[in-house]
């Protein structure tokens, strides 16, 4: 199942998408749903990192001892 959904974009912004929608001949909602698939991952693993950063528990380590762990 699927939704429509409309979404009012800034000339530069638009006229980029037509652009890149062009150059690889794939339609314009495909490249946009591309992109929120690509930032909603990106969103949730930024979201894992910032729980990580925040819990007191989770030994913060440098990456010289994470080389020196990994035998690099």
């Amino acid at each position: 199942m699927s939704i429509a959904l409309s979404v009012r974009l800034p000339d530069g912004l638009a006229k980029a998408l037509e652009g890149l929608a062009r150059s690889t001949e794939r339609p314009k909602t495909y490249l946009v749903r591309k992109a929120v698939e690509t930032y909603l991952a990106e969103y949730a693993d930024y979201q894992v990192a910032l729980d990580r950063l925040r819990d007191k528990d989770d030994v913060i380590i440098s990456g010289s001892e994470l080389r020196k762990r990994l035998g690099l």
